[in-house]
């Protein structure tokens, strides 16, 4: 008798009844999601997220109740969770000058996404907790390399492309941080001209909890052939949140804040783009469009979405650049 073998059929992992079954996330609606609050309290005002929130980003105190607080009693949970199992296993290594490690969280995504935004309201909530716990916020902007090393290696028009960045120093800085290190530095950046600021830092001393934000946060690299160990900047997380949006979406939100800087920050003699506030609005658009077409588009495509798979917690916005979804990763 002759037994034909028979391959194995391999699921659709993308479309059909399945998709949500293979999916490495639970994924909640908005409303879903608010519910996961239990007694979370509210400890922000409405003048205060008004003042967190970046420019043209309408998040209010309703937002806040429907999204944040609940990733605030989320992440208190893997806090607790991360500091226990820290606690045991200095038990198991017999360790005792170690009492704690900074619980570091990566918030990645496109530029005009909302990054930022979150990143404050996510650091006023974490300090609000009843243990008031130390939390800072670094972005890795200052991370950059200055524009006089950018423009020397003919880089300044993949400004925020990974190879943009001094991930020497990224990494040494997370090590450093991880370790309990006190007074780290982090260089510091202007929007406003820019560029890195020579010699200005944000010291880190110790804090229970560090956000780190940025649109690369999330990248991973070339494994190397010989298996050495390369780190990556997202070994250093314990929780990792991407910002997710249709393209056309951030698209719009780009070039709708390029026109309203050119009404404020543009404005300044001190500017980089001060340029920009002194021509006609439909050249400045033009401009805005050339800009997302040639960078952030290319960006965003080659180096920012591919890291979403990679994100603990997606959070998804709607045309209203409010959230509509939220996927969490399964354990």
């Amino acid at each position: 008798m002759n037994i034909v073998s028979q391959p194995a059929e391999t699921p659709e992992l993308e479309t059909g009844s399945n998709a949500e079954y293979y999916s490495p996330y639970h994924r909640f609606s908005a409303e879903e999601w608010a519910k996961f609050r239990a007694d979370t309290p509210l400890t922000l005002t409405a003048d205060e997220v008004q003042r967190l929130r970046s420019l043209d980003d309408p998040i209010d105190l309703d937002e806040v109740r429907r999204i944040y607080l609940s990733l605030s009693r989320l992440l208190s949970t893997h806090v607790e969770a991360t500091q226990r199992l820290f606690q045991q296993r200095n038990r198991f290594l017999s360790l005792s000058d170690i009492t704690k490690t900074p619980f570091i969280i990566g918030i990645a995504g496109s530029v005009a996404v909302g990054k930022s935004t979150t990143a404050r309201i996510l650091k006023e909530l974490l300090a609000r907790w009843p243990s008031s716990p130390k939390v800072d916020l670094i972005t890795t902007d200052g991370f950059l390399y200055p524009n006089a090393v950018l423009s020397r290696e003919n880089l300044m028009e993949r400004k925020g492309f990974p190879e943009s960045y001094d991930i020497g120093s990224i990494l040494r800085f997370l090590s450093a941080i991880k370790a309990g290190e006190p007074n780290v530095r982090a260089p510091r950046y202007s929007h406003l001209t820019y560029d890195v600021l020579p010699d200005e830092y944000t010291l880190v001393d110790r804090p229970d909890i560090l956000i780190f934000e940025g649109i690369n946060v999330l990248q991973s690299r070339a494994l190397p052939a010989d298996g050495k160990i390369v780190p990556i900047v997202s070994d250093f997380f314990d929780f990792s949140i991407y910002i997710d949006a249709d393209e056309e979406q951030i698209h719009n939100w780009y070039v709708q804040r390029f026109m309203k800087l050119r009404q404020t920050a543009f404005r300044d003699p001190t500017s980089f783009f001060k340029k920009y506030a002194a021509i006609d609005a439909d050249a400045a658009r033009a401009v805005a469009e050339g800009l997302w077409e040639n960078i952030n588009l290319k960006n965003l495509r080659q180096n920012i979405l591919p890291t979403r798979p990679r994100a603990d917690l997606i959070l998804r916005k709607g045309r209203n650049h409010l959230v509509e979804t939220v996927e969490l990763r399964k354990l």
